[in-house]
């Protein structure tokens, strides 16, 4: 089943909002069990997407990469 960008997007951000209270950080292994049937390439598309339309950000600490909802939690332009 090919992944539909609005219906795929829809569902990271109610994942994300979903945990809101305890995280604000996931790892990509987060969204592909979101989408089990799909390719983890498929689903680096959708983040990439959501990334590039500045829905969601992407942060590194050089070890650890993880994507976060655009103005939620703790980001990389905020840390010392």
């Amino acid at each position: 089943m090919a992944l539909v960008y609005e219906e795929a997007k829809a569902k990271i951000i109610e994942f994300i909002n979903s945990k809101a209270k305890s995280k604000s950080k996931f790892y990509f292994n987060d969204f592909t069990a979101l989408f089990p049937e799909e390719k983890g390439r498929d689903v680096k598309k959708i983040l990439t997407g959501m990334i590039n339309e500045e829905v969601l950000v992407f942060w590194s600490s050089g070890s650890t990469s993880m994507y976060g909802l655009s103005g939620a939690g703790k980001h990389a332009e905020g840390e010392d």
